[in-house]
């Protein structure tokens, strides 16, 4: 797993009392929507975010929100707010009957969206990011925004795959963390589906 690259955001505060990571919540973000590489999750994370730069921006220039990390399309890993923080990436949610999930949760954003496959190199950030984070809090869960805010959430999106990241995680003698993700997801004979690219390499979006 590559060092993380800090970048602070303000979007944090303290948990409550008492209150440790218990769930680990995968989400996935790009902005402009569906278009990759570019500083849109940087700076609406950290409050810069230009209503100029974009149509759909003026809509969410607002926002304060963040997470705790953030993985690119390259597989480089991004910390926004220390995971010992609360992060601002839940919203109205839900996890085994407790609400406010920020309070007892760690986000990781995944450059990507509902509509397109993942990197092959962000699975395998994310699979080491998730083993490193089960050492060292009382993770419980493994689970995806819309689980936790069905209806609202769509993220990480039916082209993310459960099998693939429970895969990697086994593959790593981390079974026991691989059994602690919930959503079920797709099987392991459609994941080179999911990670197909419905166009040619040369014309992802950059």
């Amino acid at each position: 797993m590559p060092d993380p690259h800090l970048i602070r955001s303000p979007n944090t505060d303290s948990r409550p009392d008492g209150s440790v990571p218990e769930l680990i919540v995968i989400h996935a973000i790009s902005l402009p929507p569906e278009r990759f590489g570019g500083s849109g999750v940087e700076q609406l994370f950290t409050n810069r975010l230009d209503p100029s730069g974009h149509p759909y921006y003026a809509q969410i220039h607002t926002l304060r929100v963040s997470a705790h990390y953030f993985i690119r399309r390259t597989g480089e890993l991004i910390c926004f707010v220390p995971p010992e923080l609360r992060a601002w990436h839940a919203g109205v949610s839900m996890w085994r009957g407790r609400e406010r999930c920020n309070d007892f949760s760690i986000g990781i954003e995944l450059e990507g969206c509902d509509t397109l496959p993942f990197e092959a190199v962000q699975y395998a950030v994310l699979a080491d990011l998730i083993a490193d984070l089960c050492v060292r809090f009382p993770i419980a869960g493994i689970t995806g925004h819309s689980n936790i805010a069905p209806g609202r959430k769509t993220d990480p999106g039916p082209r993310f795959s459960w099998a693939r990241l429970r895969q990697l995680l086994s593959d790593a003698g981390q079974g026991e963390v691989a059994s602690r993700i919930e959503p079920d997801g797709w099987g392991s004979d459609d994941d080179e589906l999911l990670m197909a690219w419905p166009f040619p390499v040369g014309a992802r979006p950059a």
